[in-house]
């Protein structure tokens, strides 16, 4: 049994759900988004949440009936709170800017690295060395997050490069004399 599965998804005040089919959508205060579940699961609207059930005891509907609930619960997620990933950048000289829908990134290149932002994701710059990506997509916010970060991934001698906050880099020891 899915303990994921199980729980229902609630919806807040000012989300609202609708069903056709095997897809729903959610409208928020921030956008609409929508999912379409395999044909494993039910999904129903019920007393202001949504659940989701299995169709059968066949391992792959238990394994669509967790993911199907985590997907709309991400979509409500979404609409209502949004996603954030906040990314650090260490080393000399190393340091980002937004400006508009391009985020220019020096990290000791020869050349600037101007990275053009997606639609649906909003990159800021509080600091030069902190970079913050927010979305209402969560996929979408990992994947510029991922891809910002593989300009230049922190390298375990010195520590340089752009690394997710929080994140540990495990330090070795430089060659000896």
């Amino acid at each position: 049994m899915s303990r994921i599965g199980k729980k229902p998804v609630e919806l807040p005040s000012g989300v609202t759900a609708s069903l056709s089919g095997q897809t729903i959508e959610v409208k928020g205060p921030k956008a609409t988004h929508s999912f379409t579940a395999t044909d494993d699961v039910t999904i129903a609207i019920e007393d202001n949440a949504v659940t989701v059930t299995p169709r059968g005891k066949s391992k792959r509907a238990l394994q669509q009936w967790g993911m199907s609930r985590t997907m709309v619960a991400n979509l409500v997620q979404g609409v209502t709170t949004g996603f954030k990933r906040e990314l650090e950048i260490q080393g000399v000289g190393y340091r980002a800017a937004a400006q508009g829908q391009t985020l220019k990134l020096n990290l000791g290149y020869s050349h600037d690295v101007d990275f053009p932002v997606p639609a649906g994701v909003t990159v800021t710059t509080p600091k030069p060395t902190e970079v913050i990506i927010e979305g209402t997509d969560p996929q979408l916010v990992g994947q510029v997050a991922a891809n910002i970060r593989e300009w230049r991934a922190p390298e375990p001698y010195k520590g340089k490069g752009i690394r997710y906050k929080g994140e540990f880099i495990f330090r070795k020891e430089g060659k000896k004399k």
